[in-house]
């Protein structure tokens, strides 16, 4: 088996946990490659890379941080080198699957080296954090987190056949190779439950014409994984449908994507076209979890652990602005189309969130902001009506010159 797995780990503290590891991956025929990230004491075993070779990755010196023995100058340190260390022994094709354990230092660090790796590398962290909130560790990458049950403290009886099952898995993701032979051009879509419609008949549409669309739930961690994967070049355009993301940023909801939403497509100089789909909604957890501040308005209880607030004529007048400003800097075409008759679901007249005065508000801010050369096209039908939709995915593929 001419395939190298590497393996990130502290070899002072948990050299025979990795050692173990090692000697399970090598069992099943992979080769190894141990980085290791331990600044206390001696390595349990010798690594492929060194300690000292991190920290200079890092920026910094072993002994330095030896002297100052200051553990948080040592993990920033170490996590910014094993990211490094990670991302050349990737590009040098030295690896060819990664794994990690550890607890709260140790997911830190060898989740920052899987984190510099692309998505469809396999990643695999051993973590007694991975039954709780792994949104800082995991991002908007593909990290796979399989709690460690007991603490990563010995070969027990529980640790052994985790450890095991780990390394099996580790060589099972890095065995198994997707045929690429057939790949098509990638487009990316967002989506909602809002609207679902809108987007599948975009999609088919898409698909018919020989391009392969990646749907991204519009969850915020869905917004930035489409952005992240359009800035490491994989995307060829952007179906930018729901853009409810930037309500939720605006008025402080759940489902924001951060303030950067919206640039990549520009940033990368592939064809866009945006759609306000869904910002007449910002979401909530329960009733019970929406600020005070917004008692006195309009809401909807999606499900029982979602509610939806309306937003103003106020907050869609600023949305306006922002897409105006990120779509400017866009170097490839872009457009953006507007459901004059609804965002989605409950803004159509006789719905709950009917209010055209608000949507009205976004589309003369967008207006009187945007380029000049970027077009704007009001169209008399609300989002999902399969007109409005075959027009979306018209206007890409005439920008993408199918």
């Amino acid at each position: 088996m001419d395939k190298t797995i590497g393996i990130i780990g502290a070899l002072d503290t948990k050299g025979a946990e990795f050692a173990f590891l090692k000697a399970e991956i090598e069992k099943r025929g992979f080769k190894t490659l141990v980085v290791d990230t331990g600044v206390l004491g001696e390595a349990y075993f010798e690594p492929d890379v060194s300690r000292s070779q991190v920290a200079e990755a890092g920026g910094s010196n072993l002994d330095q941080l030896l002297e100052r023995k200051d553990r948080g100058e040592a993990m920033a340190v170490m996590t910014k080198g094993v990211a490094e260390v990670a991302r050349e022994l990737y590009e040098l094709e030295r690896i060819d699957g990664i794994i990690s354990m550890g607890g709260g230092g140790g997911t830190v660090i060898g989740t920052s080296a899987m984190r510099a790796l692309p998505v469809g590398f396999p990643k695999l962290m051993v973590s007694t954090l991975a039954s709780g909130d792994t949104t800082p560790y995991v991002g908007t990458t593909d990290i796979t987190m399989m709690p460690s049950v007991v603490d990563v403290a010995g070969v027990n009886r529980i640790s052994k056949r985790i450890y095991t099952n780990a390394a099996g898995a580790i060589c099972g993701m890095v065995q198994g190779e997707p045929d690429e032979s057939e790949d098509k051009p990638l487009i990316a879509a967002s989506m909602f439950g809002n609207t679902t419609t809108a987007v599948d008949h975009a999609r088919e549409i898409m698909e018919a014409k020989g391009f392969e669309v990646l749907v991204f739930h519009a969850t915020g961690t869905g917004g930035q994984t489409m952005e992240a994967l359009v800035a490491d070049g994989y995307i060829a355009g952007v179906l930018d449908i729901t853009t409810t993301e930037w309500a939720d940023e605006i008025c402080g909801g759940v489902l924001s994507a951060g303030p950067h939403r919206l640039e990549a497509a520009a940033k990368a100089g592939i064809p866009q076209v945006v759609v306000p789909g869904c910002i007449d909604m910002c979401n909530f957890w329960a009733r019970d979890t929406v600020p005070e501040k917004y008692s006195d308005r309009t809401f909807y209880e999606w499900n029982p652990n979602v509610t939806l607030m309306r937003t103003t004529p106020q907050e869609n007048q600023r949305m306006g602005a922002i897409f105006a400003e990120k779509l400017n800097s866009a170097t490839a075409p872009a457009a953006v189309l507007i459901p004059l008759k609804g965002y989605s679901q409950l803004d159509l007249e006789g719905q709950p969130f009917y209010w055209p005065e608000a949507n009205q508000a976004f589309i003369e801010a967008l207006k009187r902001d945007l380029r000049q050369d970027i077009p704007v096209t009001e169209l008399d039908y609300d989002i999902n009506a399969p007109e409005f939709s075959s027009r979306v995915a018209e206007t890409l593929l005439a920008m993408l010159d199918i």
